[in-house]
């Protein structure tokens, strides 16, 4: 085992970042081609292993539920977190994806345009409404009580109600939305704050309460199809070989970070700087002011990066590699 590292686990299929799912001490991954189980964060040991289904769409952790829909069976089942016990699971349509939670609510569809939108209750799995046609969006990120949905080809956006479904306002953007397929192309910064990617390199602030939308950033390049980060109080956008670290206020050009390969889904603050991961199968530790001080091989490409431990205190980044989990110590 390499030094700094806590645990490994064999999962005999490639990582895709959408199945892995991390909260407090439990991380939930689809492996083995067709289980989903739960490992103890400290030290990966099974909590439980349940039959799922192929190629997972999505794998979603909120508060004591676990959620997912795999592609070889129209269903959205529900788990619980703590045991493994499904609770419910409700019939979708084909090619049903996205899965996103808020407001005691689980919003999916939408994915590619296949599948109108469906909201269900997230205790019972009582579906509440769904629109009346298909719907074409990237994964819609829950926003209090409200989903910020793309709308019009990616043109605009729109905010509906979580449990009712009634569109409270909509935005025209700059630029169309860009073309995340699965993944987020909203994040969160601080306060009420959302971060959209438009276009090849434009960065898009809205602020939900306020009512406001402007362009924070049009980047010098072309930025990988990949959603803003919000690390240190900085934004990080993925560039090929590495990241441009932006000023959150103003967009302004902080720093470049050159890897010298794509970047993994993750930057994690390690209170003494970051931890970032490679294609090329390697963790880099970043200073504060974004320098490569340390490299460590981990033999296969890094798919993808996450924190593990208290809320804003983690002990463990969690490394999703080609076929592996491990956690390190921070």
């Amino acid at each position: 085992m390499r030094e700094g590292t806590v645990w490994e686990r064999t999962l005999h299929q490639r990582v895709d970042p959408r199945t892995l799912a991390v909260a407090g001490d439990r991380l939930v991954v689809h492996e083995r081609w067709s289980r989903l189980v739960c490992l103890d964060r400290r030290d990966g040991t099974v909590r439980w292993d349940v039959p799922f289904g192929l190629w997972p769409r999505s794998v979603v952790v909120a508060g004591d539920h676990v959620l997912g829909i795999a592609q070889d069976s129209d269903v959205l089942r529900c788990w619980d977190l703590a045991t493994g016990v499904a609770l419910w699971e409700a019939a979708l349509r084909p090619f049903t994806g996205h899965i996103t939670v808020g407001a005691g609510t689980v919003l999916v569809g939408g994915w590619r345009g296949y599948s109108p939108l469906h909201a269900f209750d997230l205790r019972t799995g009582h579906p509440l409404w769904s629109t009346s046609q298909r719907r074409d969006t990237v994964l819609p990120l829950a926003v209090g009580d409200y989903a910020l949905v793309g709308a019009d080809s990616g043109t605009c956006l729109c905010l509906l109600g979580m449990r009712d479904g009634v569109e409270r306002a909509r935005w025209e953007l700059p630029e169309p939305l860009t073309p995340v397929d699965a993944g987020a192309a909203f994040s969160r910064a601080a306060d009420d704050r959302v971060l959209v990617r438009c276009g090849p390199g434009t960065v898009v602030e809205v602020r939900v309460e306020c009512g406001t939308v402007r362009t924070l950033r049009r980047h010098d390049t072309a930025l990988m199809a990949a959603p803003v980060e919000y690390a240190g109080e900085l934004l990080w956008l993925r560039e090929p070989g590495g990241y441009a670290v932006v000023d959150p206020s103003d967009g302004s050009l902080r720093r470049r970070v050159d890897l010298r390969q794509r970047p993994a889904e993750g930057v994690v603050p390690t209170g003494s700087g970051f931890l970032v991961g490679g294609d090329q199968g390697t963790v880099l530790r970043l200073d504060p002011a974004g320098r490569v001080v340390a490299r460590a091989a981990v033999s296969r490409r890094v798919c993808a990066l996450r924190p593990a431990g208290p809320d804003g205190h983690p002990e463990h980044v969690v490394v999703a590699t080609r076929g592996t989990l491990l956690a390190l110590r921070l």
